[in-house]
């Protein structure tokens, strides 16, 4: 069965990324603290609703890096040496290119949260005319 369901997170795997159970959604549900979408009489949470709950969550840390985003692996596609890493978060698709063994220590796989941590010394800007 799979965690990642048409662009939505289940309860199952949205509860292991944020690191609390499934009862505890529910209640959330009900308290209006998280919105769930219903698909085929299934909870599946939109990948943008479990990033906007995980930066609430997100604890703060003492880094140079600013550009932070919480988000939830929705793809990783490994070859021999290097992974590339899709990661939903909120409106955002975050890319990043890392080597298999990274990816395999942090047990990179769709519906995983993960944060993308952003340093660099380049940054375009683009506006449209």
């Amino acid at each position: 069965m799979a965690e990642i369901d048409d662009g939505g997170i289940r309860i199952g795997a949205a509860a292991q990324a944020l690191g609390v159970s499934v009862d505890t959604l529910r209640r959330w549900e009900r308290d209006g603290r998280i919105r769930f979408e219903r698909r085929a009489g299934r909870r599946v949470l939109p990948a943008e609703e479990l990033a906007r709950v995980l930066r609430e969550r997100a604890p703060t840390s003492a880094s140079s890096a600013r550009n932070r985003l919480s988000g939830v692996v929705v793809d990783v596609e490994r070859d021999g040496v290097m992974a590339k890493v899709d990661l939903a978060c909120g409106p955002f698709r975050i890319v990043s290119l890392m080597s298999r063994e990274a990816a395999d220590e942090l047990g990179l796989r769709p519906g995983v949260a993960a944060t993308a941590v952003i340093k660099a010394t380049t940054v375009v800007v683009e506006r449209e005319r």
